[in-house]
């Protein structure tokens, strides 16, 4: 055994170690007071890394769930406009109906009928231009995809809403190549009658219609008896060279055949045909995944909804065009017109590249029916004209029918996308806030069972120190008994 005044090494290790147990303490009690197991990079570099980077993400999220909830609420607020419309066109259509009821409606009656109609169309047109998000107009045309007709002579109108072939509508031309042409329904009959021949006492069902024929009617007589109530029945009637007589509905397309049911066999058979639909290829420029422009092309039928003509073309997003006789009842390419755009852009996501486009279109009334009769819409509409409440009914009609497709859109959109993003963004928030809670947050029982081996370390530690701090003094007892 050796005894040193000037090195005690006892206590210099009894105090390395007292010094290690205390900045051990010191860390466990950082980690408790701040319930976080990294409270600096030197804690753990690569866990301060990682978790940095998902609390970013996170923050993002929660960001971006409150994008959506703001989306939600802007769809809503869309919607509740757009079904005031829809209960505004309702009324107007009401009021057409009466007008039409020319056997009893007089011309007073008529003039108040459309001033009724006119101080509705104010209102849409008043809801179409003052609906808005903040300061964001949402119907007035701003916020949505517009379709400027130029070729009057092929196109009668056209609706695009903001999708086009599963991808978002750019502004630009619109291409048209019609590949099935159109056609009426049209049937001849297989007797001829010449001159004033009679046919005879009979009767005939043309399209659920009954025709009588008298004994003294001539084929002549019994073309008006058909042109008389094409009205009803969606057929007018002619007479060939060949003294035949020749049946043609008066819309084009599958939707509106002509059957005709001849007991008599005045007309040589009786007959169920239908037109053709048309078909065509359409070509708008798309926002590509990568953020440039392309021209996309998609697959547009005639007729396709119940009720269509066989010239108003549809694609599986509800955009439609509707052809002219000379545009759909021939095969060809041709320019429709251009396509403005002014999307709504919604980030939806904690990075750059998670957003998503959705169009509002106008819902102005010179927008509003606009491809049914060439150059009238609802703002046109003026039931004290001869024919102009059919005309009205016809052209209300394609306005709501344009108005439940918007909605539509909306609904689906609201609901498939906006509320399903959120309840997924939910779930993500949940999931990375429990892995970025793992790498950074402290576990408190572990934490208290740290500290409390330290505490009974320093304890032992600090009677260490003394006991090795008093070894020095055994050197003045060999003094002493010298």
């Amino acid at each position: 055994m050796s005894l040193r005044i000037n090195t005690n090494i006892m206590a210099m290790n009894a105090l390395r170690n007292l010094s290690s147990t205390d900045a051990e303490m010191s860390g466990a009690i950082a980690r408790l007071s701040s319930g976080l197991r990294i409270n600096s990079a030197a804690d753990d570099p690569a866990g301060l890394i990682i978790s940095e980077g998902m609390r970013a993400q996170i923050r993002g999220i929660q960001k971006a769930i409150s994008n959506a909830q703001d989306a939600v609420n802007m769809a809503k607020t869309a919607d509740a406009a757009l079904d005031e419309v829809q209960r505004l066109l309702r009324e107007i259509r009401a009021v057409a109906v009466h007008a039409a009821n020319s056997g009893v409606v007089d011309s007073a009656q008529l003039q108040a009928d459309q001033a009724d109609i006119a101080s509705a169309i104010q209102s849409i047109n008043r809801i179409a231009d003052q609906t808005a998000w903040g300061t964001r107009k949402l119907l007035n045309g701003t916020a949505g995809v517009t379709a400027n007709i130029t070729n009057i002579t092929n196109v009668l109108g056209a609706y695009f809403g903001g999708t086009f072939s599963n991808l978002p509508v750019a502004a630009g031309s619109i291409g048209v190549n019609v590949t099935t042409a159109a056609t009426q329904s049209t049937w001849t009959a297989a007797t001829a009658y010449a001159g004033t021949a009679t046919l005879g006492v009979g009767s005939f069902v043309l399209n659920g219609y009954t025709f009588h024929i008298t004994a003294t009617d001539t084929l002549a007589d019994v073309m008006e008896k058909i042109n008389n109530q094409s009205g009803n029945t969606g057929v007018v009637a002619t007479i060939d060279s060949t003294n035949h007589l020749v049946l043609k509905s008066t819309e084009y397309g599958a939707n509106f055949p002509i059957t005709l049911f001849d007991p008599y066999n005045k007309f040589g058979a009786a007959t169920n045909v239908t037109g053709v639909n048309a078909q065509a290829v359409v070509t708008v420029p798309t926002v590509q995944p990568d953020g440039t422009t392309a021209a996309t092309t998609a697959a547009f039928t005639g007729g396709l909804r119940s009720g269509d003509s066989g010239l108003k073309l549809t694609d599986t997003y509800g955009n439609t065009i509707t052809l002219t006789p000379a545009g759909g009842g021939a095969t060809g390419s041709f320019t429709a017109g251009q396509l403005t755009t002014g999307n709504l852009l919604f980030q939806i996501g904690a990075n750059w590249d998670q957003n998503v486009a959705f169009s509002l279109p106008s819902t102005r009334a010179e927008v509003l029916g606009s491809d049914v009769i060439p150059n009238k819409s609802l703002a046109t509409i003026d039931v004290t004209v001869t024919g102009g409440a059919t005309e009205a009914i016809k052209i209300i009609d394609a306005a709501i029918s344009q108005l439940s497709q918007i909605r539509g859109r909306l609904g689906s959109f609201q609901k498939n996308f906006l509320e399903s993003t959120l309840r997924s963004l939910n779930v993500t928030e949940e999931n990375l806030t429990a892995s970025e809670s793992q790498i950074r947050d402290a576990d408190i029982a572990a934490e208290m069972m740290r500290m409390t081996k330290t505490q009974i370390l320093k304890q032992s530690g600090m009677a260490v120190l003394a006991q090795a701090n008093q070894d020095p003094q055994l050197v003045l007892n060999l003094l002493r008994g010298g």
